[in-house]
């Protein structure tokens, strides 16, 4: 028992001794610890990549300055995503940013269907938004773009007919 409390009291002494011995921790006005600075990610093109995704789809994203060219899978957005709604919800990001026809977005999107599917790059936009600029990264989490859908369809249950409707009953 005393080996144990000797242990655990070296172990938060070094967890201790760690945190002090870390990086130089910038304060704010106020005294307080605030985070550090996050600086822009763009690869040796000029670009910003992040992965989004909604249901069981999955978009690869790139984002660069440019005339607002939007391109899903090789195909223009209008051809990929041909319900006006699925347009809209890839668009928010940049409607909610005020950054409307300032980048082209090269995305490619796999699994899921069609709103899953944008749903997914509309999380893969707002991610290389805020790592392209990240004064941007305060609106998009407000609106809630950065966070991931996390509700999936339900798996099939043995004994039932999906995954919680149960066979028809037939008295006779």
């Amino acid at each position: 028992m005393a080996d144990e409390i000797k242990s655990l009291d070296a172990l938060k002494d070094a967890v201790a001794g760690a945190a002090a011995s870390s990086a130089a921790v910038a304060y704010d006005a106020d005294g307080a610890e605030a985070a550090a600075p996050r600086t822009p990610q763009r690869d040796s093109l000029g670009r910003a990549y992040a992965t989004g995704k909604r249901k069981d789809a999955i978009a690869r994203v790139w984002i660069k300055p440019g005339s607002g060219k939007v391109v899903v899978n090789g195909k223009d957005i209008n051809a990929y995503f041909a319900r006006p709604v699925l347009q809209m919800i890839l668009k928010q990001p940049f409607e909610i940013t005020n950054t409307v026809g300032q980048f082209d977005v090269f995305a490619t999107v796999v699994g899921g269907g069609l709103s899953g599917q944008s749903g997914a790059v509309k999380h893969g936009v707002s991610k290389a938004l805020q790592l392209y600029d990240p004064s941007l990264r305060a609106v998009l989490k407000a609106a809630g773009f950065l966070t991931r859908d996390s509700r999936v369809v339900e798996r099939k249950k043995y004994g039932k007919r999906k995954a919680r409707r149960s066979f028809q009953f037939s008295k006779r």
